[in-house]
């Protein structure tokens, strides 16, 4: 019995995205709910796991490509057994000399699934050479790192993964055609000297230049960026927006935080940070003026009784904001792990759609990168965001 690998459901509104990585290759012997592939939405990134254990038969489409919600991607032979699965890359190699081991290794052989834990079947057929693979079905590296690669014509194996278990990002195929496109000092060469490479805000225009002499590079935007720009540009025809700047004196907070720091850190195993006041104080502010809680439908406002607050981070594939629920029946120590967790989960590319959707107010830091002020843009639906920044000290006039 052939089992189909579908694309799922991947939120409201959501019709296609670009597939991903695939983490096994045909012939392979797959577990039931093994991940397979990394299917990457206008939203976020997903792992699409086996229906069903069986020989991955027929792999129908390929990393890069665009698929409808719903699509079969890949065919499951049920009836195989395991003894039936091809042989691994490394058994085929049995006379060949062996590999030199990956710089990124755990040094013991084992290899990790995304999210760092050794994998559940040690004997499945998984490249430990991921990070270096030259194929679609070895490199663990999102959509958008592998059209680098491919645009560039650089190796993966010149490239070293910095994410988890050796996953190769976009920011590290930039970094690695930066360090390529250095002139060797010891082999100076008057007849070929390097093109000066101008300094850019975006990094990827620093690249050096291609051999034909192109000035320029089209890169197409994920589905994430598309649907950011998108979304940024429909914020400000729809809604009239008014920002509003005034500064808090942050003395009291920062002097309870040194207060307590370490005994909440002992107590909860978490530290105390700012954020978690921030989400207090706004609660407070949102039950003083209900209105900026609620969302206007058409002709009606639709106040929300509850207090689910959506907080800006900076994942794997830009800026997402992911939703704690219910934040006001949270204690402090309970939001400080929730945003924790879902930071983590936002820079490894596996948060869900239900984790980014439903938010009634938002809250964006600035201050991580050391904004003063900034117009943070608002997230439709919602009726308010909060932007937050740099903390400094300085003279006041108190009284």
């Amino acid at each position: 019995m052939a089992l189909s690998l579908k694309v799922p459901a991947l939120g409201e509104s959501v019709s296609e995205a670009t597939l991903g990585t695939w983490k096994r290759a045909e012939g392979d012997y797959v577990q039931a709910d093994e991940p397979l592939v990394e299917v990457e939405s206008e939203k976020a990134t997903l792992e699409v796991g086996a229906p069903g254990a069986g020989i991955l038969k027929r792999i129908l489409r390929k990393a890069g490509e665009t698929v409808a919600v719903g699509e079969v991607i890949a065919e499951i032979d049920q009836t195989a057994r395991p003894e039936a699965a091809k042989p691994s890359s490394q058994q085929k190699k049995g006379d060949a000399p062996p590999a030199p081991a990956p710089t990124g290794g755990n040094g013991n052989g084992s290899t990790t699934n995304g999210n760092g834990a050794i994998a559940a079947n040690a004997n499945a057929d998984v490249n430990v050479n991921a990070n270096t693979g030259d194929g679609d079905g070895n490199l663990r590296a999102p959509p958008s790192a592998r059209r680098l690669l491919a645009e560039s014509g650089l190796p993966a194996s010149e490239v070293k993964g910095t994410g988890r278990g050796g996953r190769i990002s976009k920011q590290d195929v930039v970094r690695a055609l930066q360090d390529k496109s250095q002139p060797a000092p010891s082999e100076p060469d008057a007849s070929h000297e390097p093109q000066a490479v101008p300094a850019a805000a975006d990094a990827e225009m620093s690249l050096t230049l291609r051999p034909d002499g192109a000035r320029e590079r089209v890169v197409p935007m994920s589905p994430l960026r598309r649907t950011v720009a998108r979304r940024l540009v429909e914020a400000q025809h729809t809604a009239a927006i008014l920002t509003t700047f005034n500064e808090v004196d942050m003395t009291n907070v920062i002097s309870l935080r040194e207060r307590f720091q370490e005994r909440f850190l002992k107590q909860h195993n978490v530290k105390l940070g700012f954020m978690s006041f921030f989400v207090k104080g706004a609660i407070e502010a949102l039950k003083t003026f209900p209105s900026v809680n609620a969302e206007i439908r058409g002709t009606d406002v639709i106040y929300k009784d509850h207090y689910d607050i959506g907080v800006a981070v900076g994942g794997g594939k830009g800026l997402v904001v992911p939703v704690v629920r219910d934040a006001d029946r949270l204690s402090f120590a309970e939001l400080e792990k929730t945003v924790a967790a879902l930071a983590v989960r936002a820079r490894d590319n596996k948060l869900t759609m239900k984790e980014l959707e439903g938010g009634t107010f938002t809250i964006s830091n600035g201050g991580v990168y050391g904004s003063m002020l900034s117009t943070p843009i608002l997230n439709p639906p919602q009726s308010g965001i909060l932007g937050l920044h740099a903390i400094q000290r300085r003279p006041m006039a108190v009284g």
